[in-house]
């Protein structure tokens, strides 16, 4: 693909845009770690909640829902589209206290919400187990899909590629700090998104597609269903031909299972990873609650719909191709006008490196604040901190590199974080509400998980997701009994966290007893309006999905149901609260 100069020089300020951001925010970032990794916790809503739909907006995405469209049609996104249902919980549940629990990262809440030798051992293999190996991983896989992006658009070597992306975010992301990261995050999720609406515009209007209409007369109706119809005896798609087909087991798999019982960066139960660093870097509860809110909303409702179409498109534009994934690229090489190839190519650059910034700022507050300075340095002053953050970025930079030239697939990526993690996302959820939950619940967990990840990979023929209803109750099993098994934590502990957080629900009644403080209040009207919001959220789906391929009348409704849902969880905002 030839890029005018035009095209370059789009390219070019995307590029630079985020560098001279950081030079901007650098020195102000260089105060402490509280600047460094959450901004002085003094973020707005608007701009905390847009950095968490840029992060989860990155090369990878499109991609991966192109070849998801590609094997089991539009209700194949199910496999990301169930964890609107956790970050829905997120906003009801877990955003004010994040927010109230005052710590640097959510690895640090072990030591709050635990005491002893057990909690320090869980502290250290969560910091080291997320922010390298999973890190790199994730980074890894955002980094794979920029060099396939590159290798197909510009003819770029992968390593080329990759060495590019990653001495752009690196850079910046060293230097500036999270306040650099988001403010860089608000211009590239405008980037990214133009660069998707117009390629779904030009994809529409290529020849031989023929608009939505077109779509909807060149590819079987099962392509475009938004949910699974009841299987035929193999289990598919009732009418479907197999490259279209969604199991309904993994249907019940991702809705049922996936979103409340496996850890996954972004959609973590209970609100972990750069979620919770953005509501923790918030300017309040309200501040934090409405970030995840919007969050939740603009990343399922509102910006699937252009990686959708142009991936139905590239379906009728290239029917034998054999890698899926690379069909919007060659939507991109193929059917842009000259001037818009640098602004996509551009966009795709923009998504990576949002993404890219927030895994490095995240990932290092983990090996800084969790290891080196909680058991290396605990004496260390906030300047030697920073610097150490600074060299500790660029250090998870090179290995994400390396690791990027072993790994094959984005959606295999996106699988096995999916399935070693399996059972996990309960105790996540249970900690806050339970006070029997213990860091020895966390361990037995993680080993469990990965015991059974081993055994199913190995040993068994089981694929994803119909995997996850086997190893969920396994990790589970072993989790639970391992909390009993094993003592509670000290009273004087649990009553000092319950202070502090004031969870709700009858898992506290007896601490609060002891503590003679009054009774946590009830979960029933959280669970409504978690109940009514989700609701809300996938009515606004459907509702979006039925205007672009049913009828009007039918989109009308929907939406008229969503409003109506939406307004009675809509108490939840106002409510009042009391900010940290």
């Amino acid at each position: 693909m030839a890029l005018t100069s035009l095209d370059w020089l789009v390219l070019g300020l995307t590029l630079a845009a985020p560098v001279a951001i950081g030079v901007v925010y650098g020195r102000r970032s260089g105060r402490s770690l509280s600047q460094f990794f959450l901004s002085g916790r003094d973020l707005p809503w608007w701009l905390a909640g847009t950095s968490m739909v840029a992060t989860t907006f990155a090369a990878d995405t499109p991609l991966a829902v192109t070849g998801i469209v590609a094997a089991s049609g539009v209700a194949g996104n199910w496999l990301w589209w169930n964890a609107a249902l956790g970050s829905m919980l997120t906003v009801v549940f877990f955003a004010r206290l994040w927010r109230r629990a005052g710590i640097l990262t959510d690895v640090e809440f072990v030591e709050l919400r635990y005491t002893g030798r057990t909690a320090r051992v869980l502290r250290a293999v969560r910091a080291l187990y997320l922010g390298l190996p999973v890190n790199c991983l994730v980074i890894g896989w955002v980094n794979l899909a920029l060099a396939k992006v590159l290798s197909v658009a510009l003819g770029w070597e992968r390593l080329t590629g990759v060495l590019v992306g990653l001495a752009a975010t690196g850079g910046y992301s060293a230097l500036a700090g999270l306040r650099g990261v988001v403010a860089a995050d608000l211009v590239q999720f405008a980037v990214a998104m133009a660069g998707a609406g117009a390629l779904a515009w030009y994809a529409l209007a290529a020849p031989g597609v023929g608009g939505i209409d077109g779509l909807l007369a060149a590819l079987p109706d099962s392509t475009f269903r938004l949910w699974p119809a009841v299987g035929s005896t193999d289990g598919t798609l009732a009418g479907a031909p197999a490259m279209l087909a969604l199991p309904v087991a993994s249907f019940i798999a991702y809705l049922g299972v996936q979103w409340w019982a496996s850890w996954y960066p972004g959609q973590e139960p209970g609100g972990g990873g750069y979620v919770a660093q953005r509501m923790m870097s918030a300017r309040g509860e309200r501040d934090a609650l409405l970030a995840t809110l919007w969050f939740t909303v603009a990343h399922y409702c509102l910006r699937p719909w252009p990686w959708v179409l142009v991936a139905l498109a590239a379906l009728v534009l290239y029917p034998d191709l054999t890698d899926r994934e690379a069909g919007y690229v060659l939507v991109l090489r193929d059917h842009l006008p000259p001037g818009w190839r640098g602004l996509l190519v551009g966009a795709f650059f923009a998504a990576y490196m949002s993404t890219v910034s927030t895994q490095l700022n995240w990932g290092t507050s983990y090996l800084v604040n969790d290891v080196y300075k909680r058991f290396v340095r605990p004496d260390a002053t906030e300047a030697h901190l920073v610097r150490v953050s600074r060299l500790t970025t660029i250090l998870v930079m090179a290995a994400s590199g390396v690791l990027t030239l072993h790994l094959d697939s984005v959606q295999q990526a996106w699988e096995f974080v999916l399935e070693s993690g399996a059972g996990v996302g309960l105790v996540l959820i249970l900690r806050w509400y339970w006070w029997r939950v213990t860091a020895v619940s966390e361990l037995a967990a993680l080993a469990a998980a990965a015991a059974g990840f081993l055994f199913v990979r190995f040993f068994t023929g089981i694929p994803f997701p119909e995997s996850l209803l086997y190893l969920v109750p396994w990790t589970t099993a072993c989790w639970i009994a391992a909390t009993l098994a094993t003592p509670a934590d000290p009273l004087a502990h649990l009553v000092r966290f319950y202070r502090r957080t004031r969870p709700g629900g009858p898992g506290w009644r007896a601490v609060a007893a002891a503590a003679g403080e009054p009774p946590p209040a009830r979960l029933a009207p959280d669970l409504r309006r978690w109940g009514a919001g989700t609701v809300a959220v996938y009515l606004t789906l459907a509702a979006t999905h039925a205007a672009l391929f049913r009828s009007a009348g039918e989109a009308l409704l929907l939406a008229c149901a969503a409003a109506l849902a939406a307004w009675l969880a809509g108490s939840l905002i106002r409510r009042p609260s009391t900010d940290a």
